[in-house]
């Protein structure tokens, strides 16, 4: 190795996995497929705090980096999250147990590795990578997006010239928990559904596998007495629908065209309060067989309301890359970091010059 070659590590953690990634000072990526490890998230902050540790010497051993040669890392946990990397104070997507809430967890990390270490929240580092990898080095600097990826929950992320919107308390960007219109949404009779976060018919309540399993299922089996996945638990049976909707299910289609409403009803938001050049669509169902996707995607352009001269300049397109998506807009963020000499500030890096090959 160079001497003086230098790399950011990226460290992307969630309810069970840590993704790691290595990005060199020139924007080239050293790791081009998962390196996973188990993530001790429920095994409490201590055990998790090395975990991330151990995965960092992981990355570093697979592509041959010396520890001497890295100059930060980028860590990204699920929010709500401060800009700090605290967790909040009533627990996160995945790190809702008592012993994480307000938890630091960024300076944790640092304490531990002695690395200096660049914080966001996961959806926002996935919107960092991909803004970038749709538009290149050049044209993301002079573009914005809004990023949604459906999981467990429904992340978010706005970025804007090249830069992540964090807000005042990191936590700008929570598209989850944007309250929609549901005039339409529901069916006659159908209950209003309820959000992890206490806030009846927000997005994620619709559209999350958590909302699947916890609202939009047990109310279309109530319409389609006699359906197999009735007969599944409720948490095997949220996973199961997927396959029963690429199968072309009508109960799990039901599903599906509610949760593009909802979809479309957020990006309808978005136009009004961000007007961005493109929506980065991911999570399970964007993975989904072509065929699948492709109904979908249609569905969610269908119920996003845009004015003329928006759709002239405005697109739909897809996140890529989604399951290494957090590690690299982490080790991304990181990099912005080093290259302006800000070192690690509250909320992150403030460059706009991130370059990547």
């Amino acid at each position: 190795m160079e001497s003086d070659r230098w790399v950011v590590v990226g460290l992307d953690s969630g309810g069970t996995t840590i993704n790691a990634t290595v990005l060199d000072g020139d924007g080239k990526f050293l790791v081009e497929e998962m390196v996973e490890s188990p993530s001790c998230v429920l095994d409490g902050p201590d055990k998790a705090v090395d975990a991330l540790a151990h995965a960092l010497e992981d990355a570093l051993r697979m592509t041959g980096i010396p520890p001497a040669a890295v100059r930060a890392v980028g860590l990204d946990t699920p929010g709500p999250v401060t800009a700090d990397g605290v967790i909040s104070l009533k627990g996160a997507t995945n790190f809702a147990s008592p012993q994480w809430r307000g938890f630091d967890v960024r300076s944790a990390l640092e304490a531990r590795i002695d690395f200096p270490v660049v914080f966001n929240n996961d959806a926002n580092a996935a919107a960092l990578y991909a803004h970038y990898a749709h538009f290149g080095s050049t044209e993301a600097l002079l573009r914005s997006s809004v990023c949604v990826v459906v999981g467990t929950g429904l992340g978010g992320g706005v970025v804007e010239a090249g830069q992540v919107i964090r807000g005042a308390a990191g936590m700008a960007g929570e598209l989850g928990h944007i309250w929609l219109p549901l005039d339409g949404l529901l069916e006659p009779g159908q209950p209003v559904p309820v959000c992890n976060c206490g806030l009846p018919g927000d997005a994620e309540s619709f559209a999350s596998l958590t909302g699947i399993q916890k609202s939009l299922l047990p109310y279309w089996l109530s319409r389609f007495p006699g359906h197999e996945l009735a007969g599944q638990p409720a948490a095997v049976a949220a996973k199961l629908v997927r396959g029963y909707g690429e199968a072309g299910d009508p109960l799990a289609l039901k599903i599906f065209e509610q949760q593009a409403m909802a979809i479309g009803r957020l990006l309808t938001i978005a136009a009004n309060f961000t007007d961005p050049h493109v929506y980065l669509l991911g999570g399970g169902v964007v993975e989904a067989a072509p065929h699948f996707r492709d109904w979908f995607l249609d569905r969610v352009r269908q119920h996003t309301v845009l004015r003329e001269e928006q759709a002239r300049v405005e697109s739909i397109a897809l996140v890529p890359d989604l399951d290494m998506a957090g590690a690299r807009g982490s080790a991304i963020a990181a990099r912005a970091a080093v290259l302006t000499g800000a070192g690690v500030v509250a909320g992150g890096p403030r460059s706009r010059e991130i370059p990547l090959e």
